[in-house]
């Protein structure tokens, strides 16, 4: 494990939150699972029937003797949970709509967390991002002031980290979505004890090209500037004028970036999920998440192509969130 997770992990164990992992009978969530208990870093919870689940491990030769396991269907709070799930959802839901939706894992493990049973949920081993975010967004729902939330990826080589947005939500943000994203992911950035610098990226650096989609970016750069003046942000910026000091230089020689941009919010979904693709494979670098920001409660997406590692390490990113919200709420 390398330096940034080593520190983080330290951290949450001096908290040690409740994390839920809907995805009971999966393997890499069984296994991380596992390891989460033993290591003694956090308090994992697993979602399914009690059986079936113990059966998986035992099959896969993995102790969950000391994980927590609540079925859906033997819940003994199941009635208090359908009355607040009606309640927040003022009037979409009736008792018996409620009842079966409960049933599903990632409904009911994001209504433990809402109803602050846990403090964090990881899911999307073997469910879609729709499946995983739904729930969020309908019952713990954006904080005040967010109108979307939105998927970021740390990216970590060594001792080196940095933060990627929007990678997994957002198709086509306008600029104030964009400037939206950009604030979020610097305070994202801060969990992982970076001061955050904060690159709007474009194929143009201030304004050597001039088209709708670099004046959406530029827009949106001076939105982030005027609502948050405490964050450095600036744009538009090409990449290498965003992340080497030589061509910053050159290009944009004023910016208070210099060339070390350490927060890169892309323009729109296809370029930053095509951006940390190409890190991760070619530059070796390691894709952490999708991290979900903005939402009152954390909330995180796997990749389908995930492994118990990375639930592992999500697991912890989720419970040092949670730790950073309880701080600051």
């Amino acid at each position: 494990m390398n330096e940034l997770f080593t520190k983080i992990k330290e951290q949450v164990e001096r908290h040690q939150p409740t994390i839920v992992l809907p995805e009971g009978t999966d393997e890499r969530i069984l296994e991380a699972a596992s390891k989460l208990a033993k290591d003694r870093v956090l308090k994992p919870v697993l979602i399914g029937d009690k059986f079936e689940v113990q059966a998986k491990a035992d099959d896969l030769k993995i102790n969950v003797d000391d994980v927590v396991v609540i079925d859906p269907q033997t819940y003994a709070g199941m009635d208090e949970m359908v009355e607040a799930f009606v309640n927040r959802r003022k009037g979409k839901e009736t008792e018996e709509t409620a009842r079966e939706k409960l049933l599903d894992v990632n409904y009911f493990g994001t209504m433990l967390v809402y109803m602050e049973k846990a403090d964090g949920l990881v899911s999307g081993a073997a469910h879609s991002t729709g499946e995983t975010v739904r729930p969020a967004l309908q019952i713990i729902k954006t904080q005040p002031g967010i109108k979307k939330t939105s998927g970021v990826f740390v990216m970590v080589k060594e001792n080196q980290k940095f933060v990627f947005g929007d990678c997994a939500i957002n198709i086509a943000p306008n600029s104030e979505e964009l400037a939206e994203i950009a604030i979020a992911t610097a305070e994202t950035a801060k969990v992982f004890n970076l001061d955050p610098k904060v690159a709007m990226l474009s194929f143009s650096t201030k304004g050597s090209a001039s088209s709708i989609e670099t004046q959406k970016v530029s827009e949106a750069t001076k939105i982030a500037q005027q609502a948050r003046p405490d964050l450095v942000i600036d744009g538009e910026f090409q990449f290498d004028a965003a992340f080497v000091p030589a061509v910053a230089q050159k290009k944009a020689p004023d910016s208070p970036l210099q060339g070390q941009a350490n927060v890169f919010i892309f323009p729109s979904l296809e370029s930053g999920n095509l951006g940390y693709k190409i890190a991760q494979r070619l530059g070796g670098y390691d894709a952490i998440g999708p991290i979900l920001q903005g939402l009152n409660k954390p909330v995180n997406d796997l990749s389908r192509g995930c492994n118990a590692s990375d639930v592992y390490k999500l697991a912890l990113i989720t419970a040092m969130q949670a730790i950073n919200f309880k701080i600051t709420h």
